[in-house]
C-alpha cells in the first residue's frame, strides 16, 4: 500500500526548485546587508517575515545558569529540554505545512532541525505548521535549504502574505465528507505561493478548505476565505465545487465571514482565488494595519459590492493553464491505493484498560473498511526531537507514509489497519505518544503567549498547562456534556489561540490593583464550533490568572447541573444569559493588595511577580486608583448591560449602552489627567487631543487600535446597525476598556516615576 504522487514532483526528487533556491540566496544575502547597517529595519523585518523568520520574546521562560528549562509533561514521564538562551536575539521558524500534510522523512528533518538549530522542540501551531523557537537569525538559510530538500518551505509563512492554507486533516478518510478536499487544498497552496497577485497585501490572508458543512475541522467560517466542499447535479452526474465564504476572522474583534457563492464550481476556484487577491490588494487598507484585513474591506463595501469587484477582476483575467492542469488528477485523486480490509480485529488486551480508555479517545473509523486515523495528543502543541524521530518510524511502520497535523496541535496518522492497533499502542507508549485525550475537554489548545511571543499579555501556556492537567486528573468524573467540550487559550486579545470559537475561552489582560499590575484572563462563554465554526463568544468577566481553575469549575458546575436534556454548552449560555453567567465569577474578580497576598500577581509557569515596577501607593496615588478603578468598573458592568440587551435582540440600546461605557471609561482618564468634561462631546473631542494626539493612550501592541473603536463608534453612532455588527461593537468596547486599564497602569506608573525622581 503506497501514497499515490502527489502534485508537485521536483520537490520530492530531492531537488531544491531554482526559484526557492535563488529565494534563499537572496535572504542570506539579505542577512549580510543588514548585518553590515545597509538594509533598514523596516525593509528587513518585512523581508525575514515573507522567509517565516519571526522575533521573539525570550527573556520570560524559566531559567538556570543561563539555560531556559521547557518541559513536556505526559502521563508516562516528563522530558525536559535545555537550552542555552545567552544568543544574540533568538527568534522563530516557522515551517507551511500545507493542509498538514506530512512524510516520515519531513517530521526527521524537522526533528534534527529542532535539536541542531532550536531548543530540541518542534510546536504544532492552530493552523497546521511547525514552528522551531529560539533559532539564530544566520542559522536560518541553513534550515530553509534543508526543508526545501524534502519539499517544506518557510515561503510566506508570515508577513502580509498567504499563509498556511489549512484543511480538515481527515480530508479522504472522513465518514460525513462531501469529497476529499486535499488535491484543491494543495493546488491553492502551492498556485498563490509567490503569486504576483499575492505580494502587496496590507496583512495577511488565511484560507481553509472543509469537506463538510457541519463539522468543525476546518473552521471555514472563521477565514478570510472559507471553502466548504458541494457538489450539484448537472446532466445525471455530480459536479465537485465549493460553497464559498469570505472576510471572517477572529484577532481583537471576530468578523463573522459572509457567503460569496453558494456553489463555485471546481474549475472555478483558482481563478476566483487570484481575482480575490487582486481585490484586495488593490483596494484593502495599506496605511492603518489595524484595519488592514479582508474583513474590514468587505463590511465596507458590502458583500455585493465586493462580489462585483471580484467578478470584473475574474473577467479581466488572462487564462492561466494552472487554473485547470490539476483537475484531472484531483477528480481522481485517491491517497491511498488501499482496497477494504476484512481480516478480523484483534480484540484489546483485557489487562491493559488504559489501551481500551486510548483506543475510545483517539481512534477514529475511516469510511474506508478496516482502517482507523489516530490522533497523538500533543500537550500544547509540543514534540521532543527525539518523540518526532520515533513517529516517523511509526508513520512508515503503520501508514503508507502520511501524517497529518490538526487545527488542535496535535498529529493524526491515517491508514492505520485497525488489526494493528494494539501493536501501535505499544510503539506510541515507548515514545511517550499516548496521551488518551483527543476530542476531550483536557485537550486544550494555546498560543505560545508569553512563553515566546512579544504580543503576549498572560501566560497562557501556563494556563492550559494546569487546566489540562487538573481536568485529566478527574476526566473520568466529568459528566459527557462536561468531558466533550473545548477550551482555548490566548495570551492576548488576538485569538491565536482561537479563544472566539470555543465552548469556553480565555485570553489575557491585565488589571492595575492597588498600583500593581496582575495578570488576568476575560472568560468568553458560549462560542459555537460547529457548522465551521459559526458563532463566536462574548467575554462575561475578567479573571485573575490563578482564580481561572475556580472559574472554570464554577462553570463545569452550573453547566452540568442546569442543563436540559441534550443541551449543548453554546445553547446553555444562550438560554442563561450573560448576566447570570457573570454573576457565578464576580466575587472573583476583585484581588487583596500585593502586601497581602502576593501569589495573586504572579502567573503561571512564572515565579517572578507579573510586574516588576514597584509603583507604590501614596495616599493620594490610592485616592486616584481607587477612583478610576470604580469608575471602569462601573464601565465594565454597563457593558454587561450592553450584551443582555443584545441577547434581548435589542441592537441599538446595547449600542448606546456600550457607547455609554466606552464614554465612560475614556472620561475616566481623562479625570485622572486633570480635565472634567461634562458634555459627551466634549469628552470625545478632549479624549483625542488629551489623550489619542498626545499618544499617552497608544500601546505598543494595544493602545492606539482600541482608542480608534472608541472614536468610530461616537462617529458612527447615528448609523443604522445590525445584531452582527451590535456584537462587534460590544467586542470592540471590550477591548477599549482593555486599553482604559493598561493606560491607566502606565499612567500611574510614570506618575510614580517623576515623585520617585525628586518630584512631590
Amino acid at each position: 500500500m503506497k501514497a499515490s504522487n502527489p502534485l508537485w514532483p521536483e520537490f520530492l526528487q530531492g531537488r531544491i526548485p531554482p526559484q526557492l533556491a535563488s529565494e534563499i540566496a537572496e535572504f542570506e544575502s539579505q542577512i549580510e546587508l543588514k548585518r553590515q547597517g545597509r538594509l533598514s529595519d523596516k525593509v528587513f523585518a518585512e523581508t525575514r517575515l515573507r522567509r517565516g523568520v519571526y522575533g521573539q520574546r525570550y527573556d520570560n521562560g524559566h531559567r538556570h545558569d543561563g539555560i531556559r528549562l521547557r518541559t513536556l509533561r505526559y502521563p508516562c514521564g516528563e522530558l525536559t529540554k535545555g537550552v542555552n538562551t545567552v544568543w544574540d536575539a533568538p527568534g522563530m521558524q516557522r515551517i507551511k505545512v500545507p493542509f498538514g500534510g506530512l512524510r516520515a522523512e519531513q517530521l526527521e528533518v524537522v526533528a534534527e532541525l529542532a535539536e541542531e538549530y532550536a531548543d530540541g522542540v518542534a510546536h504544532v501551531t492552530t493552523r497546521q505548521d511547525f514552528q522551531l523557537h529560539f533559532v539564530h537569525l544566520e542559522d536560518t538559510p541553513t534550515i530553509m535549504r534543508r526543508l526545501a530538500a524534502v519539499g517544506l518551505t518557510t515561503r510566506e509563512a508570515c508577513g502580509n502574505t498567504v499563509r498556511n492554507v489549512t484543511a480538515c486533516p481527515l480530508s479522504g478518510v472522513c465518514r460525513e465528507e462531501t469529497f476529499d478536499v486535499t488535491p484543491y487544498a494543495k493546488a491553492c497552496a502551492y498556485f498563490l505561493l509567490g503569486h504576483p497577485d499575492c505580494q502587496n497585501f496590507g496583512r495577511k490572508f488565511k484560507i481553509a478548505f472543509s469537506g463538510c458543512a457541519s463539522q468543525p475541522c476546518a473552521l471555514a467560517r472563521m477565514h478570510d476565505v472559507g471553502l466548504v466542499a458541494r457538489t450539484v447535479p448537472v446532466n445525471g452526474s455530480l459536479v465537485r465545487g465549493f460553497q464559498v465564504f469570505v472576510g471572517g476572522g477572529l484577532g481583537p474583534v471576530p468578523y463573522q465571514a459572509k457567503l460569496y457563492a453558494d456553489f463555485l464550481p471546481a474549475a472555478e476556484l483558482l481563478p476566483t482565488l487570484q481575482a480575490i487577491a487582486r481585490v484586495f490588494a488593490a483596494k484593502g487598507e495599506k496605511r492603518n494595519r489595524n484595519r488592514a484585513r479582508l474583513k474590514f474591506l468587505v463590511e465596507s463595501l458590502g458583500i455585493e459590492e465586493f462580489r462585483r469587484a471580484v467578478e470584473q477582476e475574474r473577467a479581466a483575467l488572462p487564462v492561466d493553464p494552472a487554473w485547470s492542469a490539476y483537475l484531472p488528477e484531483a477528480e481522481q485523486f485517491r491517497e491511498v491505493d488501499a482496497e477494504p480490509l476484512t481480516a478480523p480485529e484483534l480484540p484489546p488486551e483485557e489487562s491493559d484498560p488504559a489501551y481500551r480508555v486510548w483506543r475510545e479517545r483517539n481512534v477514529y473509523r475511516q469510511r474506508q473498511r478496516g482502517y482507523a486515523s489516530v490522533t497523538v495528543v500533543l500537550p500544547l502543541g509540543d514534540i521532543a526531537a527525539e518523540q518526532l524521530r520515533a513517529l516517523a518510524d511509526i508513520v512508515r511502520r503503520y501508514t503508507p507514509d502520511t501524517v497529518r497535523t490538526t487545527i488542535e496541535q496535535n498529529f493524526l496518522l491515517r491508514w492505520v489497519p485497525e488489526s494493528r492497533l494494539a501493536e501501535l499502542y505499544a510503539d506510541l507508549a515507548r515514545a511517550h505518544l499516548v496521551t488518551p485525550l483527543a476530542g476531550t475537554i483536557a485537550d486544550i489548545t494555546a498560543c505560545p503567549g508569553t512563553d515566546t511571543c512579544k504580543l503576549g499579555i498572560a501566560s497562557s501556556r501556563g494556563l492550559a498547562r494546569e487546566l489540562g492537567e487538573r481536568l485529566q486528573a478527574r476526566l473520568d468524573s466529568l459528566p459527557a456534556a462536561a468531558a466533550d467540550l473545548r477550551i482555548k487559550v490566548s495570551g492576548c486579545f488576538n485569538s491565536c489561540g482561537q479563544h472566539h470559537v470555543a465552548d469556553i475561552g480565555f485570553y489575557g489582560v491585565s488589571r492595575n490593583r492597588s498600583g500593581h499590575a496582575a495578570p488576568y484572563f476575560q472568560v468568553l462563554l458560549g462560542g459555537d464550533r460547529r457548522d465551521n465554526g459559526c458563532s463566536y463568544g462574548l467575554a462575561i468577566a475578567a479573571v485573575p490568572s490563578r482564580r481561572v481553575p475556580e472559574a472554570l469549575d464554577r462553570i463545569l458546575k452550573a453547566y452540568t447541573e442546569g442543563r436540559t436534556d441534550g443541551e449543548d454548552f453554546a445553547s446553555f449560555a444562550r438560554r442563561k444569559g450573560k448576566a447570570a453567567l457573570r454573576a457565578l465569577l464576580e466575587d472573583l474578580a476583585e484581588i487583596p493588595p500585593l502586601e497581602v497576598d502576593p501569589s495573586l500577581y504572579v502567573d503561571w509557569g512564572d515565579a517572578r511577580i507579573f510586574s516588576t515596577d514597584d509603583l507604590g501607593v501614596g495616599e493620594c496615588a490610592g485616592e486616584v486608583v481607587t477612583a478610576v478603578e470604580f469608575a471602569l468598573a462601573r464601565c465594565e458592568k454597563k457593558l454587561l448591560e450592553a450584551q443582555i440587551l443584545l441577547e434581548n435582540h435589542r441592537a441599538e440600546a446595547a449600542r448606546q449602552a456600550a457607547l455609554r461605557a466606552m464614554l465612560d471609561g475614556a472620561a475616566a482618564l481623562l479625570e485622572f489627567l486633570g480635565c472634567r468634561p461634562s458634555e459627551d462631546s466634549a469628552i470625545v473631542e478632549r479624549f483625542r487631543s488629551e489623550l489619542y494626539d498626545t499618544q499617552l493612550v497608544f500601546d505598543p501592541f494595544v493602545g492606539g487600535t482600541f482608542a480608534d473603536y472608541f472614536l468610530n463608534a461616537w462617529q458612527t453612532r447615528d448609523r443604522p446597525l445590525d445584531a452582527d455588527s451590535a456584537r462587534r461593537l460590544l467586542s470592540e468596547a471590550q477591548l477599549f476598556l482593555d486599553a482604559c486599564h493598561a493606560c491607566h497602569s502606565r499612567l500611574m506608573a510614570a506618575r510614580t516615576a517623576r515623585r520617585s525622581g525628586g518630584g512631590s
